[in-house]
């Protein structure tokens, strides 16, 4: 197995890896670099973030991220990979149909007429449709996930580009006891949330699967922002009960 980043900061201890490369993937070359020799390609690169920042960040999110997913496209055909998984995500879908607090879970076929509520949207969007022309036009064998508020122990929790499960665990961890924390919104907003090894599982079935359109890979379960917090306060809760009287 072979494994690509611009930069490593030691968040992944355990070595999974046969060769690990340090390579820029808005590069064409570095793309052929990375991809010879493979038989599936997962493209999970992208230049993103939490909440805060897609919504501040527009212009690189969508030049770097459009560079890394048409240059792989482009390395994937050259290097005739026999299979290209390729991330998307749930902020493709329309805006219209997440403004109330009673939302249902999305469905692929919501994803149309597109109105997608910020700028990586838009660019996750646009890869879609740009990978379905490289399947027509070259026959690019492709697989294609949304993903839905993935989270699990190796997100970062800090920074700006923590998703929200990680915000509010470390405003909780930092919040004096009894003390307040702050939620973006009115925290009735509802999302469905995947843990890591489950989104994992997912990603696998469908690469060895013949399913070609975009898939969710999340859950049907919504649960608020504010049931969020109070599900980790408790967990909190119990851990420090759990020091005290051991």
């Amino acid at each position: 197995m072979r494994v690509v980043d611009i930069k490593w900061d030691g968040y992944v201890k355990e070595q999974y890896w046969s060769e690990k490369l340090d390579l820029d993937l808005r590069e064409l070359q570095n793309c052929l670099k990375a991809t010879q020799g493979m038989d599936y390609v997962f493209n999970l690169a992208a230049n993103m973030g939490g909440i805060g920042y897609i919504t501040e960040v527009g212009a690189d999110v969508m030049y770097d991220n459009v560079l890394i997913n048409a240059n792989i496209a482009k390395a994937c055909l050259k290097n005739k990979i026999e299979r290209l998984f390729y991330s998307s995500s749930a902020c493709i879908y329309p805006t219209h149909k997440q403004e109330t607090a009673d939302v249902k879970p999305l469905i692929e076929e919501d994803a149309y007429p597109a109105d997608p509520d910020d700028y990586y949207g838009w660019e996750k969007l646009y890869t879609e449709k740009m990978l379905e022309a490289f399947n027509r036009d070259y026959g690019l064998d492709i697989r294609i996930a949304r993903f839905h508020n993935v989270y699990g122990p190796k997100g970062t929790y800090d920074g700006g580009k923590e998703k929200s499960p990680a915000a509010i665990c470390r405003k909780i961890a930092q919040a004096s006891d009894p003390g307040e924390i702050e939620i973006w919104g009115d925290g009735k907003q509802s999302r469905s949330y995947c843990y890591i090894d489950d989104c994992i599982k997912g990603i696998m079935l469908l690469m060895e699967s013949d399913f070609k359109q975009p898939l969710n890979i999340g859950s049907d379960r919504l649960v608020t922002i504010n049931d969020i917090a109070d599900i980790v306060t408790n967990i909190a809760g119990k851990k420090n009960n759990e020091k005290i009287h051991p």
